[in-house]
């Protein structure tokens, strides 16, 4: 009879312990951060800044030169010939359509560039993300950026941020 209640105690045991190493594990990360601590992101940054510093300079120079032209314009007006102002004018209304030109082209240009140069980026994250997830036995690792849910109990959780460092090589 003790062997039996021993046997069946031990049997318990087992699958008590087997039960509790079987138990889900959840974790939460931001994606935007981990992005952010990314060295990459910061060389994407330069080159984007570079563009954006281009295209102001080019914005710039055409805004003097319509600023300029606007003063010449309102300083002689009134010596200006019909035709004269009409070509003055009209002048004037298409280098103001060329500096909206330039700044719709430089908004578009930026946004492609962005999202040409932060895919790979975002990429290796979410591959790290995954990866540590896979390698620590995550169930799943929530991206709090993006707030899928309304409410979840983070001390429950695992915060996979400095195991993503980790694997990523960003120090602490």
């Amino acid at each position: 009879m003790k062997k039996i209640i021993l046997t069946l105690a031990g049997f318990l045991f087992l699958f008590s312990a087997s039960a509790n190493a079987q138990q889900p594990k959840f974790g939460y990360i931001n994606l935007q951060e981990v992005v952010s601590l990314m060295p990459e992101r910061t060389e994407a940054q330069t080159q984007l800044q570079k563009i954006n510093d281009d295209y102001a300079s080019m914005l710039e120079l055409m805004q003097v030169e319509f600023n300029n032209k606007v003063q010449e314009y309102q300083k002689n007006m009134s010596t200006y010939s019909d035709a004269v102002k009409q070509v003055k004018e009209r002048e004037l209304q298409d280098l103001d359509t060329r500096m909206q030109e330039l700044y719709t082209t430089a908004n578009k240009e930026l946004e492609t560039k962005s999202n040409e140069l932060m895919a790979p980026i975002i990429e290796k994250a979410e591959n790290a993300i995954k990866k540590v997830g896979r390698d620590n036995g995550f169930l799943i690792i929530f991206d709090e950026s993006m707030r899928p849910m309304a409410y979840y109990d983070e001390s429950a959780l695992v915060n996979a941020l400095p195991l993503v460092k980790k694997e990523l090589g960003i120090a602490e």
